[in-house]
């Protein structure tokens, strides 16, 4: 899809930092701020871009060109003399841009799962919409809210008459369709805010909840905040925990349709393991990273639907944040090889091989490549030999949650994980802080 960016703010909040550049070129770290969100858009395969340019594009197109140098191919909208606000920016690219594509702002750092945000809007537009919108559960923390989202709906959006019934904030990412801005007159001024309250209003906007914050550089104490967290994630090593799912942070379920054990198949399944809230708060105190990486292969079996497999994500990782206790991301798996022990009637985009059903590492690696970590000193947790030889295969140092049964360890051919634990929290209680 392709991805449209908005860079034509002024940033006058910002006083002499945007003086001589715009907001999306400001430096942090020694480069253009954009180029972090840029980075983050190529590893979920965004490959075609339309920079929309206002005040400052010159020093913008100089230094991106085309995106050839990048990978990636970048194409222009500037802004003429008159302002036209967000929607008119985007009213007046009408030419250049696709049927359907991705919005976002050139201010801000949006880490999220944006292939979650393409199958949500595809099942969204199957009912009739004709945007989607992310979310995030945000109660006034981060600015105020503005959404009311029910029952996995998004049922109002109104930046300027807060409800107290919101506590969800507009995150920033979008998608559209080109029709709704080619209905407006050419020219028009106006704020994307108005069409988005609309399309809510009348059930046509999407909705994907995302739990990992936002940040954004519109404000010198906002850009301060972005810039630590910056330097924190990409030039400082971290030391991480990969934690497998199922029987690790939750319990396993009984499936009364297969008569077997199962994972979770609805969100309402979701158990949290005693004193796994625990052991995750004290693994961050620790000054871990935590990622979770699951195989989850009920969608290609045929056995749940993929967005109910990512509703148990959404779910039991806003219940941490809302407790404090942040997940860096759930990287799942929805493959299946064959679609074998379902139902016959799997989702066929996830019948084949793949690099991330562990035991293979394609879900480690990808923390990796998004993190800067200590990787000497991290760790793979889970209670199959699957985990542990994923963990082993990647260069990790592995722990067993559990008893090592004699079939797990004839897998490992008796090579043992370099820790056994009862449970997580004994697991958690165990690590030296970072840099001990």
């Amino acid at each position: 899809m392709q991805a449209v960016v908005l860079m034509g703010g002024l940033g006058t909040r910002l006083g002499e930092r945007t003086k001589a550049h715009p907001k999306s070129m400001i430096r942090v770290e020694g480069i253009p701020f954009f180029d972090y969100e840029l980075f983050l858009l190529k590893r979920s395969g965004f490959t075609d871009f339309l920079f929309l340019t206002g005040f400052g594009s010159e020093e913008i197109e100089a230094y991106y060109g085309d995106g050839s140098s990048m990978g990636v191919r970048i194409r222009y909208s500037r802004d003429g003399e008159k302002l036209l606000g967000t929607g008119g920016a985007v009213r007046r690219a009408c030419e250049l841009l696709e049927e359907e594509f991705l919005l976002l702002y050139g201010d801000s750092f949006m880490d999220i799962d944006y292939a979650e945000t393409l199958e949500r809007y595809n099942e969204a537009e199957k009912n009739g919409a004709t945007c989607l919108m992310t979310v995030m559960k945000n109660a006034g923390r981060f600015d105020k809210s503005n959404c009311v989202v029910r029952d996995g709906k998004l049922v109002c959006y109104d930046k300027e008459n807060p409800l107290p019934e919101m506590d969800y904030i507009d995150y920033g990412v979008s998608i559209y369709k080109k029709s709704l801005f080619a209905e407006i007159p050419e020219g028009e001024a106006f704020d994307i805010a108005s069409l988005q309250k609309t399309e809510a209003a009348a059930g046509r906007c999407g909705v994907h909840i995302v739990n990992h914050r936002f940040y954004e550089i519109g404000r010198p104490e906002s850009l301060k905040e972005c810039g630590e967290y910056i330097k924190n994630r990409f030039y400082e090593a971290h030391p991480a925990v990969f934690l497998d799912r199922d029987g690790v942070i939750n319990e396993i379920v009984y499936n009364e349709d297969t008569e077997l054990l199962d994972s979770p198949l609805r969100p309402s399944e979701f158990v949290f393991r005693p004193g796994v809230k625990e052991a995750l708060r004290l693994i961050r105190e620790k000054g871990y990273y935590v990622f979770v990486v699951t195989n989850q292969p009920a969608a290609a079996k045929g056995k749940a639907k993929l967005l109910t497999l990512m509703d148990i994500n959404t779910a039991f990782a806003g219940e941490l944040a809302e407790e404090g206790i942040d997940i860096e991301a759930v990287y799942t798996c929805f493959h299946h090889p064959t679609g074998a022990g379902g139902t016959g009637r799997g989702d066929r985009r996830l019948i084949r091989d793949c690099d991330c059903r562990k035991p293979k590492t394609g879900l480690i690696f990808k923390g990796r490549e998004a993190y800067n970590l200590d990787w000497e000193n991290s760790f793979m947790v889970g209670d199959s030999a699957t985990d542990i030889e994923a963990g082993r295969s990647a260069g990790l140092k592995t722990a067993l949650i559990g008893d090592l049964k004699c079939d797990i360890c004839a897998r490992l051919n008796y090579c043992r994980p370099d820790g056994i634990y009862s449970d997580l929290l004994s697991f958690a209680k165990s690590i030296r802080e970072r840099g001990e």
